[in-house]
C-alpha cells in the first residue's frame, strides 16, 4: 500500500511540475522589436536566396521570412532539444533562451516581401 502511496504522490508532483512549465512558457509572448538584435546570426545563412550549407552535408537553407511564429518556435525548440537533426542549428538553438526564441519567431513571421529589412531580399 506504502508503494502505491509513493507512486501516486510522484505522479501528483510531475504533474503539477508539468502544468508549471507549460504555464511558463505559454507566458513568452515574442517581440519582433527585441529581436533585432538577436537575428544577425540567422541571416548569415538564412538571409542569401538559394543559399546551401556544405556541412554536415549539403543542405538548401530555408527563407524565414513569413514564415508562422508558431511552426519558427517549433522548429526551434526541435532544433534545440534535439529532435530535429542539423548540427548547425543544434548549436545554435542550445544558445537561444524561449525569450529568444519567441523573439526570432516573431521578427521572421512579420516579414513580408515589401518589408524595409526583409532578410529575403
Amino acid at each position: 500500500m506504502n508503494k502505491f502511496v509513493g507512486k501516486c504522490a510522484v505522479i501528483a508532483a510531475l504533474s503539477g511540475l508539468a502544468g508549471f512549465a507549460t504555464q511558463a512558457s505559454a507566458d513568452v509572448v515574442g517581440n519582433a522589436k527585441a529581436a533585432q538584435g538577436k537575428v544577425a546570426m540567422c541571416i548569415g545563412c538564412h538571409g542569401i536566396p538559394g543559399y546551401r550549407t556544405a556541412y554536415p552535408e549539403v543542405y538548401r537553407v530555408p527563407m524565414l521570412g513569413g514564415q508562422s511564429a508558431r511552426y519558427l518556435e517549433n522548429a526551434l525548440q526541435a532544433y534545440k532539444k534535439g529532435d530535429r537533426h542539423f548540427e548547425t542549428m543544434h548549436g545554435i538553438a542550445v544558445t537561444l533562451t524561449d525569450q529568444d526564441i519567441a523573439d526570432i519567431a516573431a521578427y521572421y513571421a512579420a516579414q513580408t516581401p515589401s518589408s524595409k529589412n526583409n532578410p529575403d531580399k
